[in-house]
This record gives structure tokens, C-alpha cells and sequence, in this order.
């Protein structure tokens, strides 16, 4: 099928559930660091206490991924799972943040963390579905966009709520989880059902050529047996370019989750605090919410510099660029010592917004080219796969080398994110872009 063009608005409307997708990432990165240590957490628990994002991710992206390549109904291939995932994720984050006790938080992170999956991975097939080859690039980086203008706004909340609406952080009157915090989060559960439903709405989807082939084919492939067999086929058929992009995954995301892990408690000890009731605390946990919309920010004003040069430039440079920013901004921060320099934690953190920009965009405008359109939404699932790895890995190990390895240090947690980062920067200048494998 020969896709047309689409204006800049259709590319708007179908990326815009990415806006309230954002909300719920950005909520709980900003803020689930603290709300574990809220209700009592160490920070060696903190890793463990993240392997619901993931570990869901390892397990749903892939299955969702080939469910919705077989899927096509009066929504489509792609938006009923979008509308699934926005109703349970929305239902989560309203549930969040009346946790009482740690357990409680633990095991809804793992159902927002699930829903949210269920909602985007298809959004990674659906810009390939809709987009011609040339056009990659953009829609991957309007969803950049998107991502970062939810993730200032869900960065912001709990600052803006206490500053502008003067909502109480009191954390002594009974309250486990400041006021501030929760309604901030059921904000971000209504931002996140409306966008996805304006997607879901203003975007039609590509029938398939073929209505009775493909319904034929669907009825001869379903069920568990299926569906765990594709993705191992999918796996050993993995196209060169997408084996490339997985070690520089590995790598990028190794950074990204010290970062997520330790950022929001390592401004704190910049701040000259590591205990939860104190004032230096709660103003460094509030400051590391500011420094996350900052480089959000900066995410979706790179975004349209990305889309620009992604016509010109080879997309592996423009990657490798945007990597060694963000790693030297992570560097950084371990040079930046007390609250009256807590200007410099923006900046820092801004350089981070560059490569988050470029890695929410280039990786996919890169693979999505080398994939076979009928097998999109399984691949960019399996994609899922070189980004969750390390996470788990980290989960599993961080704390105790933080403890260990640099003496409960989590300015220099942080420090080793920047490190795999620059690693990540000179590894995708090796990454060879394939031609498209043709349709199975």
C-alpha cells in the first residue's frame, strides 16, 4: 500500500495520546522515589521497589505488540488497545496516591505500569502503520514532543500545586502522601484518558489490503500457543539493523534508569539531606520535580530540531550527539555542591532533555524502516526488550553496588548513568540501517 503524505496536523492528532501517556510516566518518575520513601523505604529497597516497570514491559509489550498486529475491529488494529490501557492506567493513578503502606504503592505500580505498556506500544506501531518511510522520522519525534510537554506538566504539578494553589506537602497530619502529590495525580489520570481519546477519535487506521486474507490468517493464528511462537520467530528472524540498536539500547537505558532510580533522592544530598522529614529533603524531592520538567522541557523543544534533522543528517549521528550531552549533563552533577547552586541541577538536566528527546525518537525513525510492516507491532515490542533488560538488571544489582560499590553515594549513582550513556554515544555509530525485509 502506497501511504500519503499526512499534514502536520494529522501527524499532531494521532501522536497526541502520547501526551497523556506522558502523565503517567512522568508522575511516577518524578514522584514514586519519594512516595516509596514516604512510606518507609531504604534507599538499598528503591531499585527492587522499580521492577515493575520492567518487568511489565518484558512481559506485555511483546504479546500486545502481536495481538495487535492480528487485531482489526470497528476501532482498528492499534486504538483498542490504546482506549484499554488509558481506562486501567487512569484508574491506577487515582488509586496511587492513597497508598498507606508500602505494599500497597508496590503493587499498583505494577498495574500502572502494565496498563500503561498496554497503551503504548501500539503507538509505536501505529506512527509506522500511518506513516510513509520518509515521515518516520517526524512522527517519531512529534511523539517526543508530546512526551516531553506531558512530562513538564507532570514534573511541574506537585510544585505548581504547592507554590501557585498553595495545596499543603504536610506530610504530619495523617497524611503517608502530601496532599500536593495526590492531586496532582489525579490530574494526570483525567490528562491521560482525555488525550488518548482525542487520538482515538480525530485517527482513522489503514484497513488491511486484504479484509478476508487477513481475517483467514487471524483465525488460523490465535491463542497462547501463536503468539508465544511468533515472538521467538520474530526473534530469530531480528533484522541486522535491530540487533545494532540493542546494545545501544542496553547501554542508554542502563543510564536512563540511574537516573530515574536515584535522581529524585540525590538532589536531596545535594540540598544537604538524605532524611525524608526534613525540610532540606522535601525542597530537594520538590527541586528534583522542577529539574524532570526542565529537561522535559528541553525534550519537546528539541523535538522540532529533531524533525528538521532527520531530513538532513544521517539519524545515527544526530543519536550519538544527543547521547553525549546527556551523558556529560548526568557527569555534571556530581560537581554541583549545595542548594544555593541548585540552578546548575537545571542545566544539568536539561543536557539530559536533549538525549531523552533523541532517544524517545531516533531508535524507532531508525528500525521502523527495517521492519516488515505485518509483523510491526511484535517487533517493536521485542524492541521493548533491549530497553526493560537493563533495567531489570539495575533493579536487581544497583542497590547493592550503591551500598557497596560507592558507599551509599547517590550523587554518584547518577554519575554512572552519564557513564553508560557516552558508551551508548559511540555505539550507534556503528549501527548499519537495513532496507526493509519484504512482507511475509
Amino acid at each position: 500500500m502506497q501511504k500519503p503524505q499526512l499534514s502536520f496536523w494529522q501527524i499532531w492528532n494521532m501522536s497526541f495520546g502520547f501526551l497523556g501517556i506522558q502523565f503517567g510516566w512522568g508522575l511516577q518518575m518524578a514522584n514514586m522515589s519519594p512516595i516509596y520513601k514516604y512510606l518507609g523505604a531504604s534507599d538499598s529497597q528503591i531499585p527492587l521497589l522499580w521492577l515493575a516497570a520492567p518487568l511489565t514491559g518484558f512481559i506485555v509489550q511483546p504479546i500486545i505488540g502481536a495481538m495487535s498486529d492480528r487485531t482489526w475491529g470497528p476501532l482498528g488494529r492499534r486504538r483498542p488497545y490504546f482506549l484499554t490501557g488509558a481506562l486501567l492506567s487512569s484508574l491506577a493513578l487515582v488509586l496511587m496516591p492513597n497508598c498507606s503502606t508500602l505494599w500497597m504503592a508496590a503493587g499498583l505500580l505494577w498495574i500502572l505500569d502494565a496498563s500503561i505498556n498496554v497503551s503504548m506500544e501500539p503507538f509505536r506501531a501505529f506512527v509506522a502503520d500511518k506513516l510513509p518511510e520518509p515521515q518516520h522520522g517526524t512522527g517519531f519525534a512529534m511523539q517526543s514532543f508530546f512526551i516531553g510537554v506531558g512530562a513538564v506538566v507532570a514534573g511541574l504539578l506537585p510544585w505548581i500545586l504547592k507554590n501557585w494553589f498553595h495545596v499543603s506537602s504536610d506530610t504530619s497530619l495523617g497524611n503517608a502522601i502530601p496532599p500536593n502529590v495526590k492531586i496532582a495525580f489525579y490530574c494526570g489520570a483525567a490528562a491521560f484518558l482525555s488525550a488518548v481519546l482525542w487520538t482515538i477519535f480525530t485517527t482513522k487506521e489503514y484497513p488491511p489490503e486484504d479484509l478476508a486474507a487477513f481475517r483467514q490468517k487471524k483465525a488460523a493464528r490465535k491463542g497462547p500457543a501463536y503468539f508465544t511462537a511468533e515472538i521467538f520467530s520474530a526473534l530469530r528472524e531480528m533484522p541486522r539493523t535491530m540487533k545494532q540498536l540493542a546494545l545501544v539500547q542496553f547501554f542508554t537505558w542502563l543510564g536512563l534508569f540511574c537516573m530515574w532510580l536515584h535522581f529524585s533522592n540525590a538532589v536531596p544530598v545535594v540540598f544537604g539531606s538524605s532524611d525524608p522529614n526534613t525540610e532540606p529533603f522535601k525542597r530537594g524531592a520538590e527541586w528534583a520535580g522542577v529539574c524532570y520538567a526542565v529537561k522535559d522541557g528541553v525534550t519537546f523543544v528539541a523535538a522540532f530540531a529533531l524533525m528538521a534533522l532527520s531530513r538532513k543528517m544521517p539519524r545515527r549521528r544526530i543519536h550519538g550527539v544527543c547521547l553525549a550531552l546527556g551523558g556529560v549533563g548526568l557527569l555534571a552533577i556530581g560537581f554541583i555542591h549545595g542548594e544555593a547552586h541548585k540552578n546548575f541541577l537545571l542545566l544539568a538536566l536539561a543536557l539530559g532533555g536533549v538525549a531523552w528527546a533523541s532517544i524517545l525518537s531516533m531508535p524507532y525513525a531508525i528500525l521502523a524502516g527495517a521492519l516488515p510492516p505485518a509483523r510491526m507491532g511484535v517487533y517493536m515490542g521485542i524492541f521493548n526488550f533491549f530497553i526493560v533488560l537493563p533495567e531489570i538488571i539495575a533493579a536487581l544489582t544497583f542497590g547493592p553496588l550503591v551500598k557497596n560499590l560507592l558507599g551509599g553515594n547517590l550523587v554518584h549513582a547518577v554519575m554512572a548513568g552519564g557513564g553508560f550513556m557516552l558508551v551508548a554515544a559511540v555505539l550507534v555509530q556503528f549501527v548499519q540501517e537495513d532496507p526493509p525485509p519484504a512482507t511475509a
